[in-house]
């Protein structure tokens, strides 16, 4: 009788290792395209994807491609000021559309894909007159087509950077895996996709919630024996 708590608990713990064993490694990074909002002059990671996203008249969007951590602290910022005047002052005020300022950075070689390069050094800019109700995926595919999206609609590419890949982990040792999903969220996306954080996956910790009620079931098992 007095075995059977320690085998559950050697049960329980070939269990825990099986999980840990199982999800994927913690990334370095993610190679991606992130999606800004520059309200007010001051870049934020912005809320919502670009293909719900409906900016105003007089919005400001960045989009930059680089290596960044999965969340919205540690993501690399377009390198142009969010300046709504200085990218949309020579477009004049059209009845029936609204003017949003766009800038477009590809970021730096360091960050390219093997075999590419960004297709400019410094960020480019666009007016993007469109729609009252466009949205921001609208406004974009208005000034930098043609843009690439992935099977979860995750913005991949944009005037044809990067021509492959989307999201994809990057190791500590600069090695690229295969991309999961709509994973990195990016543009997430994410992320984007509004894209996921940089903790635990959703799976590790159910997983580890799951082992924890089985090991509460077993120490009431035992005492129950006890009595």
């Amino acid at each position: 009788m007095r075995r059977r708590p320690r085998t559950s608990a050697a049960v329980l713990l070939g269990l825990l290792l099986t999980l840990l064993a199982a999800s994927p490694a913690l990334a370095a990074g993610y190679r991606y395209w992130s999606f800004w909002d520059g309200a007010g002059g001051q870049w934020a990671y912005a809320a919502q994807g670009p293909s719900t996203a409906r900016p105003a008249d007089g919005t400001v969007l960045g989009f930059r491609f680089s290596v960044s951590k999965d969340a919205a602290a540690e993501a690399a910022k377009p390198r142009a000021a969010a300046d709504f005047e200085a990218v949309c002052a020579g477009t004049a005020p059209a009845a029936g559309t609204k003017r949003v300022a766009l800038v477009i950075d590809a970021g730096v070689p360091g960050d390219a894909p093997s075999g590419e390069a960004p297709p400019q050094d410094a960020p480019r800019t666009a007016c993007a007159q469109v729609a009252p109700e466009a949205t921001a995926a609208e406004a974009l595919a208005s000034v930098a087509k043609p843009l690439r999206y992935n099977s979860a609609a995750l913005l991949c590419g944009i005037s044809g950077y990067p021509k492959t890949g989307c999201g994809e982990p990057i190791e500590d040792s600069g090695a690229a895996k295969p991309a999961p999903s709509a994973s990195a969220s990016a543009t997430a996306s994410a992320t984007a996709s509004g894209g996921g954080g940089s903790g635990p996956s959703a799976g590790l910790v159910a997983g580890l919630a799951a082992v924890a009620v089985l090991g509460a079931a077993g120490v009431w098992q035992s005492r129950r024996r006890r009595r």
